[in-house]
């Protein structure tokens, strides 16, 4: 029997200023290969190249991943604004329609900080560009240094940061067995109002969102806000994750909700 097959959105982006290219990190593949046991195979978030039904006949499984740009305003009804550009307006317009294509036709579907923030969107919810922004609610970017630089260790900047608590009786909650967990934090960006299907599974302890699922979707439909693909090898809380998911590739014993 061979390896489950799982797409994994790529990124729009010029390099030099010269190439157009689609990136994904590595770090997204190494967790589907090493800990899922899946073949991650990137496409891109491009909607006049990428035919979405084409692709969910070829995959078993959906990874939308993290990113630099963010989800532009117009896709939930603000205006956007300089400060919170780059955005990639064609991985918005393809992702969008296929979290939504995943869930209807229960191909499991995870979504990883901007990828959860997608799955919001993509069912009528909003998000605020700049979370640390809202009143009592924490700085969630990543590390730097005094002079504005990104910490250069990678152990400082993926480090876990604060908990996440969950929904008693939810999909993480049963997922885990227990209460709440401790995770990395790596965004600006967050969601602000959840979508019509979109149900909160887990909170940080400033409130914000952190973990979500699809309602009465028919096969794995999580999204976490953290960066769960860092080290799932080692990381017993990330490992779960990739872990399930990997399961629901394989149609193991899947519960609505996990």
């Amino acid at each position: 029997m061979g390896k489950p097959v799982v797409g994994v959105i790529g990124n729009g982006l010029r390099i030099e200023d010269r190439f157009q290219v689609q990136m994904t990190g590595e770090a997204n593949m190494m967790a589907l290969a090493k800990v899922a046991g899946a073949l991650p195979l990137v496409f891109a978030a491009a909607p006049d190249i990428t035919d979405i039904s084409a692709l969910l006949d070829t995959v078993d499984g959906i990874v939308l991943t993290g990113a630099r740009a963010n989800v532009h305003p117009t896709r939930f009804g603000t205006d956007p604004d300089a400060a919170y550009e780059p955005y990639d307006e064609r991985r918005d317009e393809l992702a969008l329609t296929l979290a939504r294509a995943c869930v209807e036709r229960g191909v499991p579907l995870f979504g990883i900080c901007r990828g959860m923030q997608e799955v919001n969107v993509a069912f009528g919810g909003s998000l605020h560009p700049e979370i640390r922004d809202l009143p009592g609610r924490m700085n969630h970017r990543m590390p730097r240094l005094e002079n504005g630089e990104i910490h250069p260790d990678p152990a400082v900047v993926f480090a876990d940061r604060h908990d996440v608590n969950f929904l008693p009786g939810g999909a993480f909650s049963r997922l885990y067995g227990r209460d709440s967990i401790r995770v990395n934090s790596l965004h600006g960006q967050g969601v602000l109002e959840a979508g019509d299907r979109i149900v909160v599974e887990g909170v940080a302890e400033d409130k914000t969102v952190e973990a979500i699922s699809v309602a009465d979707a028919r096969n794995f439909a999580l999204g976490v806000q953290w960066h769960a693909e860092f080290d799932p090898h080692l990381n017993p809380v990330n490992q779960v994750l990739f872990e399930s998911f990997g399961k629901a590739l394989r149609g193991d014993a899947y519960s609505p909700g996990l």
